[in-house]
């Protein structure tokens, strides 16, 4: 019974990060990328739905057929759904409906449990959990985002957003040679960490530390966004055509900076990691620096000696597959590698990753403009 006490840890835990909420927090989504908090507990519901107890559970009936239509995300394979950047605009079903497909599948999952031999069937209840997970994170992040745009900057979730870095000294040598990328072993990994192979590396230095609020505020003070020398030409256009003076949710007033977070807008404590800048902006940086950001091999064979584990880090890899890549069979192969373009990679994890869900070969992957989520810089050299 670990599986099932495992899965209504997980389930609760997605309810747990919506405890101070309003009902109209719950349909906020004013960008296309943003999901609102209804649609993330509905979703993930969906999945475990549409995977396990549909085709596993003998006369499971589905709670409503028109949720197959609303909350599927991106599965071709399985049919019509709604657009995702008109996912806010469904104000039915009601935040009550959704909670209660969320109470009906969970006693479902429970019978199956009860009922079935899971053992066939782990991985993919597995995949189940970490796909929550994900959307955890996501449902945390989308929500940030949506009440920043509140003047009243509503305080929602106490979470540790600028927790200061305990610092250690300089960068990490790390010699030339040759060394082996990608999972290995038991327990779970996406198909994406798959495919372990060699990669020969020149040696290098990487910084113990991630690069902290203060640092970086050097560089907006020093004209860094107002300059094209240290940006790429497409994020140069990014930062004139949209205006881009600063991380996100960085605020100045009253002759300082106060950046917004889940529990209000608070003094920026310049000593915590930098958080929410995108490709465009840790690129910048690093060139200002006179160093570089890591590629994600770099990262992976580095991060033993590395601090990590409260921001996603930015490396200066695309998102591409590994030699032998393999998708996983029928709708759930579409998991991961059809989002092999125009994206790059980040390694590490953020304040927002549930406990359990962050390995050292884990693959993240955003495009380079995104700056929603805890994304942060380590540079190398």
């Amino acid at each position: 019974m670990k599986l099932a006490e495992e899965f209504h840890r997980i389930r609760q835990h997605t309810v747990q990060l919506c405890n101070r909420l309003e009902t109209e927090d719950y349909g906020l989504q004013p960008v296309s990328f943003v999901s609102p908090a209804k649609w993330h507990l509905a979703h993930t519901t969906w999945f475990f739905e549409t995977f396990i107890l549909k085709p596993h559970l003998l006369g499971y009936k589905p709670y409503n057929d028109q949720f197959h239509f609303f909350y599927n995300s991106y599965y071709e394979a399985l049919g019509a759904r709604t657009l995702r950047a008109e996912r806010g605009q469904l104000s039915r079903p009601t935040v009550r409906e959704i909670y209660d497909y969320r109470s009906h599948v969970d006693e479902q999952m429970q019978r199956w449990f009860e009922l079935a031999d899971t053992t066939e069937f782990e991985d993919l209840v597995i995949l189940g959990f970490q796909h929550e997970q994900q959307h955890q994170e996501l449902l945390i992040t989308d929500l940030k985002y949506a009440l920043s745009l509140n003047p009243l900057f509503p305080a929602v979730l106490d979470i540790a957003e600028q927790e200061k870095i305990s610092s250690v000294e300089g960068f990490v040598h790390i010699p030339e040679g040759m060394y082996e990328i990608g999972f290995e072993g038991d327990g779970f990994c996406f198909d994406n960490e798959l495919g372990r192979h060699k990669v020969f590396l020149p040696e290098f230095s990487i910084d113990a530390n991630l690069v902290t609020a203060g640092q970086y505020q050097s560089f907006v003070e020093a004209g860094g966004y107002e300059s094209p020398e240290h940006w790429h030409q497409e994020g140069w256009e990014w930062v004139k055509n949209n205006h881009i003076s600063h991380p996100l949710y960085w605020h100045y007033t009253e002759d300082s900076w106060k950046i917004y977070t889940l529990n209000g807008l608070k003094p920026l404590e310049l000593n915590a990691p930098l958080a929410h800048v995108s490709w465009y902006e840790a690129a910048a940086f690093a060139s200002w620096s006179c160093k570089r950001l890591p590629t994600e091999f770099e990262w992976e064979v580095a991060s033993p000696l590395l601090g990590f584990g409260s921001r996603w880090e930015w490396t200066g890899s695309a998102y591409l597959p590994y030699p032998g890549y393999k998708k996983l069979p029928g709708a759930l192969g579409e998991y991961n590698g059809k989002f092999m373009v125009n994206q790059m990679v980040l390694r590490g994890a953020s304040v927002a990753t549930p406990e359990g869900h962050s390995r050292a070969t884990y693959r993240n992957f955003f495009h380079a403009d995104m700056r929603w989520q805890f994304t942060g810089i380590r540079l190398a050299e």
